[in-house]
Parts: structure tokens; sequence; C-alpha cells
């Protein structure tokens, strides 16, 4: 009955299948009779603002009946930015995380000024950002550090955003130009291509693609440009096709997969792998030390104490995840579910082991005077400080710390890990198995949530990839990472 109602011929589906950008031009040449025109005319202004905001935001090509569920983090943020401004709220305080993800330097720009006409109205808006240009925009800078994890946690810098240059932290050292990140003195030549060709998928039309084998190469472009469309729909499930023989979840799940005229050059490549910022693991029994297989070294040498032999314990004892050494309170977990029928359900740390995870008898043993418990308290940089005479478990954790993650503890939940840091855990563990083999890697704005200094360390790190013969495909906006 709905569809049977017209607006300039338009049913209210077909209208919201427009894309903002077309829907405000839609809306610009609108003619309606006099009559519903004076109805009509309060709606439209609150209409054609609301879109106005977000095509601001720079959201411009996404549709009024796209779901929820499919848009990305920065894209959900800056649709409450927008609704935010429709809002016309004044004496409130706004506080954004990373608005600048996903957005092309040319929309940053457009969206700086969306942040100060709310200051401007009289709001108060915070922001924890690491874009060069978002940051000299600011009126007042605050900055914590001086690095990362236990070395951080203490205020360096508050004042004026133009002064912070002057300063001699870390940030201002790069805003001032002291620091910068190289841009490399030659770049490498390419023997093999792969071919794409007539890509096709969303706003997808037709489009060919050479990709250089054995380089690192960016995709770049404005918001809804198509990027991901052509790196993850297209090139990434066509591969994934090919060289594993396999369909993938997006097919099970019947979202569009995109298709191709011809593929070639991959025959060149032994396997693809996405690298993205999902976890690394969905319960606290994930951590680092698991994800890069160093804690069978780790409990191997636990297991290899006078103690442990005398009692005959094996490396399994040492593990959280099954029955022997573990406490049985908690399953080797360190915290109890108490479920909670009408409120959110909280965790309690386990009466029987005080959170350890292990049974007391378990923790006499001890390596350079820790127990395995105090062990996976111990910082990456730590452990290899400790450990550096123990060549394979040193070399799993050395990985981590040439990803910038020196400053992680051993044991540390993965649901406590950031999107930047479950990435960068999954460039180690691909660093640790770079050797032999020609694959295809591909990341999504791996700079997200980085510092200035840590896209200088995932500059080196992806260059290292490609050192071993692979090759990095990467959708980035970051300026230092497309030179």
């Amino acid at each position: 009955e709905s569809l049977a109602v017209r607006v300039a011929g338009k049913t209210i589906a077909e209208a919201s299948a427009l894309t903002t950008t077309d829907l405000a031009d839609w809306l610009d040449h609108l003619r309606l009779p006099a009559f519903q025109q004076t109805v009509a005319n309060h709606i439209l202004q609150e209409l054609r603002a609301r879109v106005g905001f977000v095509n601001d935001v720079g959201l411009g090509y996404l549709t009024l009946d796209r779901q929820t569920r499919t848009l990305s983090g920065g894209e959900a943020q800056r649709i409450a930015l927008s609704n935010a401004l429709g809002s016309r709220l004044v004496d409130t305080l706004y506080v954004l995380d990373e608005p600048s993800i996903g957005l092309h330097p040319a929309d940053v720009d457009r969206l700086l000024g969306l942040l100060r006409k709310l200051s401007d109205a009289g709001n108060t808006v915070v922001v924890v950002e690491h874009d060069p240009a978002a940051m000299r925009a600011a009126d007042w800078m605050v900055e914590l550090g001086p690095a990362s994890g236990d070395a951080g946690g203490q205020l360096v810098y508050q004042g004026p955003a133009a002064k912070v240059s002057e300063a001699a932290t870390l940030t201002g050292q790069y805003l001032s130009g002291e620091k910068r990140i190289g841009v490399p003195s030659a770049r490498r030549p390419a023997v093999r291509w792969l071919d794409v060709n007539g890509a096709r998928l969303h706003n997808l039309a037709g489009v060919d693609v050479r990709i250089p084998l054995g380089t690192l190469t960016a995709v770049t472009g404005v918001s809804g440009s198509g990027k991901s469309t052509l790196v993850h729909d297209v090139i990434y499930r066509q591969l994934e096709s090919r060289l594993r023989g396999e369909h993938t979840a997006k097919q099970h799940l019947g979202e569009p997969v995109g298709d191709v005229v011809s593929l070639k050059g991959w025959e060149h490549l032994e396997d693809v792998v996405l690298i993205d910022q999902a976890p690394i693991g969905r319960t606290p029994r994930s951590n680092p030390v698991t994800y890069v297989k160093a804690f069978d070294e780790l409990r191997a040498l636990f297991a290899n104490e006078p103690l442990s032999r005398a009692r005959r314990y094996e490396p399994s004892t040492f593990s959280f995840n099954v029955a022997g050494g573990r406490c049985e309170g908690c399953e080797g977990a360190g915290h109890v579910l108490i479920e909670m029928v009408f409120l959110a359900n909280v965790f309690v740390p386990c009466e029987v082991c005080g959170g350890s995870r292990y049974k007391r008898e378990v923790l006499d043993v001890k390596l350079q005077g820790s127990s395995i418990a105090q062990a996976l308290e111990w910082t990456v940089d730590e452990a290899i400080r400790r450990l550096h005479r123990h060549a394979r478990l040193a070399r799993c954790l050395w990985y981590l710390q040439q990803v910038g993650l020196g400053y992680l503890r051993l044991g540390q939940p993965a649901t406590t890990l950031s999107g930047g840091e479950a990435q960068r855990l999954k460039i180690a563990r691909e660093l640790a198995r770079a050797r032999g083999g020609r694959r295809l890697y591909i990341l999504d704005e791996p700079t997200t949530g980085l510092h200035l200094d840590d896209v200088r360390v995932l500059c080196r790190v992806l260059d290292r990839l490609v050192d071993a013969g692979h090759t990095v495909l990467v959708i980035e906006h970051n300026l230092d990472v497309i030179k």
C-alpha cells in the first residue's frame, strides 16, 4: 500500500535507494503543487538539512536503505556526528574517537569545518586523533606519553595546539618536521603483474587495474569511490576462489561478490591473506603469546625446570586451556561469570586461584624467579630481555617487538586489544612465516589508530614483507604510506 504513493514519480523505496548526494539533488529540484508545498515546506527544510549534514561528513555515497550493520566504525561515528549537527544542541560536550578514520585528506578538511561549527555554536569538542591536519586545527592539545604501555600514562604536553611543535615531545617533533617518515630512495621494479579486467560490483563499472607483484601498492581515493569494493569484494574474493577453491563467507551469507571479465597473473601467487582489524579472539583466553605460537615454547621452558621434572610436570601442565595444572574453579579463566537477570553479566576474580588461573602447586615452579602466572604479566620487551638465550621463543616475541607491540603483556586478553593492535599482531604472525612462498597481503587502513611514530614502524614492517618476496596491497589515505 505504501508503495502506491509517489512523490515526483518516486516511491519511498525508490527515494531511499538513492545515495544521499542524489537525494539532495532530487530534493532541490522537487516541484510540488502549491497546497502540497505549503504542507511539506517544514518537512522539506528539515529533510534537506539532515541529508546535507550526512553529505557534509563525507557520506554522500550512502543510501538511506543501507543496513547499519554494514557500516564501518568510522562511518557509524560520522552518522552520529551528522545527527549531532542536526540536533542543534548547545552547551554540550562531544567526544569523538578518530573521526578522520577512512577519510581522504580532501574530506578531512570538510570534517574539521563541521567540528568547528559545533564548537562555534557553543559546544565543547574533544577529539582523540592522530591526523596531523586535525591536530593543527585544534585550539588546545593534550598529549600523553612518552611511549606506549608501561612507558606511557603521563601528561607530556598540554597547551595551545599551535605551540606543540615547540615542545620536545614525540608528536611535537613530527609536527615541527624534526622527525619525519622517509620516502624510499628507489622504487622496486615490477617483473610480474596481477591484471584485473572488467571489475564490476556496486559503483565499479568495468574497472581495469594492474597491480605489480613483489611490491607495496597503495589503493586510495575519496570516501565511497569503491576502494574497499575493488580490493575486498573483487580482488580478494576472486583470488581466494582461485587459490583456495572455496566459497567465501560473504557468498554463504548471500552478500554480493564482485565479478571480473578476466584475472591474469594470479598463478604467480601461492596464497592471499587478508589482515584486518577484527579481534584475534572473542574470549580472554586468547592473548598475544598464544596467537604467535610462543606459549608452547614458554610452557616447555617451565616444564624443563628441575622442580617440574621432579614432579613430572609436562608442558601441558602450564596451559590454562586444558585440565592438569589449571585452576578448575574457573577452568583457567582467572575469573567467574556471574549472570545477572536484569543487568549486564559481570566477571569477578576466581576465589580459588585469586585470578592466577593455575593451581597453587604449579605456581611453585619458577623460571628466573617468576611463576607461569607472573611470566604472563611480563611485557614482550621484558620477556625478550629475560629469555633472549632461548632462540625459538625470543624469535617469536621479536616479531611482536618489530611491529611496535613490545609494550603488550604476554597474557593480555585479546578482548582488551584495539583494532590496530590486533592487526599488528596478525602482521607479526605473518612475518614469522614470511620465509618462502609468494603471498598477497591485503590490509585495509592499517594506520588506523596509529601515532605518527607507529606509522613509521608499520612502513618498515610492510617493507620487510615485500623484501621477503611477497606482495602487499593496502587501502590507505595516510600520505606517508602512499609516498
